[in-house]
């Protein structure tokens, strides 16, 4: 398993906006989307809308004919590929959707640089309708984070299992964000850790308010240039951490010469 494990955020870290939304206002229902907003949940409501797409005759291409045209900065996909050629172990935590997010990455080519994605289940039934469920079914119970958390999602409850999944050893993880939901993982990041919080974001506005409750080091970025920067110089300043400290601990010894060995002191004639 890799040494280094790099964990993004999708929406607004990854691509450069909110998915739900991408696709929501582009097949042209943002007026549904908002009637529907105060009468149930984010995720409740992401269902019933692909509900409504159906009936109104959209299909599962159309989605992802608008999924396909998700904006991102042009330095991020270079970024992730150097990341996965590095022999980092990249994962994703979104409050997205699975159907979403694997749609968007088989188009930029990068579905094969993730080894897990950990998000709200979204796949096609048998009507040909994308059914949209939530992570944590919060009808049978809460996730148990008191925090500022959708009640669908924890993802600190997801990073801590993360880090109790990884083998023995010195792993360091860098967590990538933008919203409210990265704060709780933020928390949870250890001191040899890195986190990217996008500034001017909520979760960069939260760190900002008492950075001290975070144990990891923070390197805010701004957009895909800043993240590719930041993100394969924390990747180098690991590996040549990793590198210098095996170094350092390696049991070199001089070979033992036996006396008998030595060359002879000559005497200088006077």
């Amino acid at each position: 398993m890799a040494d280094i494990i790099v964990v993004f955020d999708f929406d607004k870290t990854i691509i450069e906006c909110d998915s739900d939304n991408w696709v929501v206002e582009e097949l042209g229902y943002t007026d549904l989307f908002n009637q529907l907003l105060p009468t149930m949940p984010w995720n409740s409501l992401m269902d019933r809308m692909m509900k409504e797409l159906h009936e109104l005759g959209k299909t599962i291409e159309d989605i992802v004919e608008v999924l396909k045209r998700t904006p991102i900065h042009p330095r991020v996909v270079p970024a992730i590929t150097a990341a996965h050629a590095l022999g980092c172990d990249l994962r994703i935590v979104s409050d997205a959707n699975l159907f979403f997010i694997e749609t968007i990455l088989e188009h930029l080519g990068l579905r094969d640089c993730f080894s897990e994605i950990n998000t709200n289940p979204g796949f096609v039934d048998e009507e040909g309708r994308l059914r949209i469920l939530p992570f944590h079914d919060f009808n049978k119970g809460s996730h148990g984070c008191p925090g500022l958390c959708p009640p669908n999602m924890c993802k600190g409850v997801i990073l801590e299992r993360i880090q109790a999944s990884l083998a023995e050893g010195n792993k360091r993880l860098i967590y990538l964000g933008d919203g409210v939901g990265d704060y709780c993982p933020s928390l949870r990041l250890k001191e040899a850790d890195f986190v990217m919080p996008r500034k001017n974001f909520p979760v960069w506005d939260l760190i900002s308010k008492n950075p001290l409750l975070i144990k990891a080091k923070i390197h805010e970025w701004t957009d895909g240039e800043e993240l590719e920067k930041i993100l394969l110089s924390l990747i180098e300043t690991i590996s040549f951490e990793k590198n210098a400290a095996a170094f350092i601990s390696t049991d070199y010894r001089l070979p033992t010469i036996p006396v008998s060995a030595l060359p002879k002191v000559l005497p200088v004639q006077q």
